[in-house]
Parts: structure tokens; C-alpha cells; sequence
């Protein structure tokens, strides 16, 4: 086993070399991304790959610390992966789903999901796309209040303190991301936005309010979702919940069931589970 991890870590390690050599060298001469010269490309770094496995096999030697910081500061050096947009050229969105940056810290499951989708932003770089690979914080949360509450600290500076932590961990671990355009959902550029999407929703007519059946929770001072309560209480201070109607901002997202539905039709890259959940949750009867 170990043997194996050696080698794929070789492996990964030279395609990544071989993606930041050709995304710099792509920009200086867009010939450098011909569907021939890409053919080449993509032999030489399976032959190359083979003699890494060998190679990593026979020594058993990786020195983590010192080959990752090397090319890391390579990387960010060089912007190889700063997102640039070439006139012609086909381009791909590769969007991960931003992480609440809590004070634990990364947990297994974001560079498992992240190691995937930083796969798919390598490839299509060396296939000659031009990519946008963003990392962001979801960075409102509960957590971050009751630290507040708890410590008299604020939030800010708590929520600033996580991400840059965040940040850190993300960046030993060698990922592509285009970190000038990083944002926050507490970002005040950011806020405005949604602001503005919910006034448009609003005089259209989308938005209204309702007393709707919700989980208040009074230890907390706010409503909760059906995933933050535990055998009626709640997951975070283990504080009692109980079902109450209390007014409510609604929007009315089933008046685009149909046109919901209608734009999953001939997708092949999504599965039926997805379709069945996007439709559902819109409002839209599945058969």
C-alpha cells in the first residue's frame, strides 16, 4: 500500500509540474494549446507518469515538506493559475461548494470533495480551456454568534481569524484556485448583492411575508432548520426547540418549477437523484 500511495503521489505530482509549465507557457503563445501539441502533451506525461511509478516504487522516498513548498510558491509566483479569458478559446466554471469556516479548522470530508473538483479544473486546463476555479467562505453562522455571545469577542474578528486558517490549510494542500477572486457571504461587497436580488424578488412580486411553522429555539434567539435539531433539541447548546408559527419571509420558488424542470431536461451530466431533488424542492411533482 504504501508503495502505491508513493507512486500516485508521483504521478499527481509531475501532471501538476507538466499543468504549470503548460498553462504559463499557453498564455505567452496560444499555439501552445493546438489539439496536436496537446496529443504530445498528454503522451509525454503518460510516459513520464510510467517512470515515476517506477521510480517511486523503487526508492520509497517523498519528501513531502520540501517538494509541496517548492512548487506552491512556485504557483502562486507565477498566478499559474490566475483566471485569464482569451477571445475564442472554451471555457469551464469549476465552482466548489464554499466552506463555513468554523474554529476546528478543514475536516476530512472538504479536500475529499475539493481533491475531485481540483482534478477536473487541472484537466481542463490541459485540455485548453480557459478556467475559473474560485474558492469563497459561506462565513454567516451560528458558531460565530455564540462565540460572541459566550466570549464577548466579535464576530469579525473571529470569522476573519477562521478564514485566514482556512486559507492556510487549503493552500498547504497544493489546490488551483484563483485566490484573487476569493470572497465571504459577510463580505459588505457581497451583502449588497443579495440585497439587491431580494428587492428584485420582492416588487416582483416573490417574496412576501407569512406565519409559517418553524423550530424556534429561545436558548439561541433564532429559528433553526430541521437538520440543527436533535431529538428536539438543539445541536448546537442542546438547548430545547419547539414548533411555533411566527412571521416569516417566503419566496415563492414554485412559480419556477416548470421552468426548473424544463432546464434539466438533456443535462447527462447530472444524475436523476439531483433532478428529482431540484424538482421537488421547487415545487414541481415527480413521477
Amino acid at each position: 500500500m504504501r508503495q502505491f500511495l508513493l507512486a500516485c503521489s508521483a504521478v499527481a505530482l509531475h501532471t501538476a509540474r507538466c499543468a504549470s509549465t503548460y498553462s504559463v507557457a499557453a498564455r505567452v503563445s496560444p499555439l501552445a494549446r493546438s489539439p496536436s501539441r496537446i496529443l504530445a502533451r498528454s503522451r509525454l506525461v503518460a510516459v513520464v507518469s510510467d517512470a515515476g511509478l517506477a521510480s517511486a516504487a523503487a526508492t520509497r522516498a517523498y519528501d513531502v515538506a520540501k517538494v509541496e513548498a517548492k512548487w506552491q510558491a512556485y504557483w502562486e509566483e507565477n498566478e499559474t493559475f490566475k483566471t485569464v479569458r482569451r477571445p475564442g478559446y472554451p471555457k469551464k466554471y469549476v465552482l466548489d461548494m464554499f466552506p463555513y469556516p468554523s474554529g476546528a479548522g478543514l475536516h476530512v470530508g472538504h479536500p475529499e470533495g475539493y481533491t475531485a473538483s481540483d482534478i477536473m479544473a487541472r484537466y481542463w486546463r490541459m485540455c485548453g480551456y480557459d478556467v475559473l476555479h474560485p474558492m469563497g467562505w459561506d462565513s454567516f453562522g451560528l458558531p460565530a454568534e455564540q462565540h460572541a455571545v459566550q466570549t464577548g469577542t466579535h464576530p469579525r474578528t473571529t470569522t476573519a481569524a477562521n478564514i485566514a486558517n482556512f486559507k492556510r490549510q487549503l493552500k498547504s494542500l497544493g489546490f488551483s484556485y484563483d485566490w484573487d477572486r476569493e470572497l465571504a457571504t459577510t463580505d459588505e461587497d457581497y451583502v449588497k448583492w443579495t440585497q439587491w436580488i431580494f428587492l428584485k424578488l420582492f416588487h416582483a412580486g416573490l417574496a412576501k411575508q407569512s406565519k409559517t411553522p418553524v423550530n424556534w429555539c429561545a436558548g439561541l434567539g433564532t429559528v433553526l432548520s430541521n437538520e440543527e435539531v436533535i431529538d428536539g433539541k438543539s445541536e448546537r447548546g442542546n438547548f430545547p426547540v419547539e414548533r411555533l408559527p411566527l412571521r416569516q419571509w417566503t419566496l415563492k420558488i414554485t412559480e419556477y418549477a416548470d421552468k426548473l424542470a424544463e432546464g434539466l431536461e438533456g443535462l447527462d451530466c447530472q444524475p436523476f437523484s439531483f433532478s428529482f431533488l431540484c424538482a421537488k424542492r421547487a415545487g414541481k411533482r415527480c413521477v
